[in-house]
């Protein structure tokens, strides 16, 4: 597809495109941001899609960009339906970040390792095998003892803070 076939698929398609994404979420800047995302991923394949396809593209484009918009809102949650006093403590901080490294070393130090590579630097299992010289059932295995000690050594939430 040309720059002047893209622009004039935009131009004629670009109001009933907003329409169909207003229509299913209801939120007038969401539904701008999908549109433009759309026409964006659109862009970056240009030299793909055909000028035949075009608007099959786009409206499909767009419905899959929704539908990520909407897993990721959902969960995420919206503070306005939040109880902020539930949110809230009346108890002394305390410092978790310590307690947390306290347990991360009490860990074996393979333990700790696929640990942090999975939850803090968020590693697949494949790729920890890897950097390991793990299977990935090995690394699994590690991962759920981990998380079982920092569990039972953390214990309930409300007890450390």
């Amino acid at each position: 597809m040309t720059v002047e076939e893209f622009n004039k698929t935009v131009d004629l398609h670009a109001d009933n495109l907003y329409r169909f994404i207003l229509k299913n979420i209801k939120d007038s800047e969401k539904a701008r941001d999908i549109v433009q995302d759309t026409y964006e991923k659109m862009w970056l394949k240009v030299s793909e899609v055909e000028s035949t396809n075009a608007k099959s593209y786009m409206f499909t484009t767009a419905y899959r960009t929704m539908i990520d918009k909407i897993r990721r809102d959902k969960k995420q949650g919206d503070m306005t339906d939040a109880n902020l006093n539930s949110l809230s403590s009346n108890r002394q901080y305390s410092d978790l970040k310590e307690i947390l490294n306290e347990a991360l070393n009490k860990l074996p130090e393979i333990q700790r390792s696929v640990i942090l590579l999975r939850d803090y630097e968020g590693y697949n299992y494949a790729e920890i095998g890897e950097i390991t010289n793990l299977s990935e059932s090995q690394v699994k295995v590690y991962i759920f003892r981990a998380r079982g000690f920092l569990k039972n050594y953390i214990g309930a939430m409300e007890n450390v803070i």
